[in-house]
């Protein structure tokens, strides 16, 4: 799982070099499943319930999901989450970062990455031995809440390992349970993907007709970040980065 997580890391590496404006949402497709096989693993979401693509690529009031296409061409100014998944030797690893296209946000813009990132950056402190899955929930929704800001309703990290979505699902809001996942402890050797998506207005969203693309109902701005995180005897080791 560290060598799965440090491809999904070296791919995002590689799409924050490759977003520019004019590239399509498929050229970055193409790029990120050239560079998984190069590394020798293979693309986690192609084929994945049948999701057509390797990466999600999510703009601007687009959450999560996005299907890359050749006719999504990315402008000055854009936000794109681009959602990263990679099967090595029977593992997965699962990250996710939003960028700013020409690398210039506004401060909106920078305020809610910031934020996002912030969630993440709280929820996995708590990913610590003898704590339990709701401490990361409370985390991430509080940090989210006091910035004034929602996190996307109805969608969740999760665990992972040999299969990409393995119990416990973990929402980033508590009002999300639903009488799910129970608060169970956090253990040495469990592996999570914890994954905040903020949105500016109201957390509540539609699913485009591609029935994939989650957009945000009110047409307001969203951020994702993504970390796949195991706990030890001490801080979470995140698995999915440099």
């Amino acid at each position: 799982m560290r060598q799965a997580g440090r491809i999904v890391a070296q791919v995002l590496a590689l799409m924050s070099d490759q977003i520019q404006p004019g590239v399509t949402t498929a050229e970055l497709d193409a790029a990120a499943e050239a560079l998984i096989r190069k590394l020798g693993a293979t693309p986690s979401f192609k084929g994945y319930h049948g999701f057509p693509a390797s990466i999600c690529a999510s703009v601007n009031v687009e959450v999560v999901h996005g299907i890359p296409s050749n006719r999504r061409v990315l402008h000055e100014g854009d936000l794109i989450s681009v959602d990263v998944g990679a099967i090595y030797k029977g593992f997965h690893g699962d990250g996710a970062m939003t960028y700013c296209v020409g690398g210039a946000p506004t401060p909106e813009q920078q305020r809610l990455m910031q934020v996002t990132q912030q969630s993440l950056a709280a929820g996995i402190a708590q990913a610590r031995n003898g704590n339990r899955l709701w401490d990361i929930i409370r985390a991430v929704e509080t940090t989210t809440r006091a910035a004034g800001y929602d996190v996307l309703h109805g969608y969740q990290g999760h665990g992972i390992g040999r299969e990409m979505h393995e119990d416990p699902d973990i929402p980033n809001s508590l009002s999300d349970l639903r009488g799910r996942p129970p608060n169970v402890p956090l253990r040495v050797g469990m592996t999570l993907a914890i994954e905040p998506m903020v949105v500016v207005g109201s957390g509540e969203s539609q699913v485009l007709n591609d029935g994939w693309t989650v957009v945000t109902t009110d047409g307001t701005l969203s951020a994702h970040f993504e970390h796949t995180v195991a706990i030890t005897d001490g801080e979470a080791e995140i698995l999915t980065r440099l």
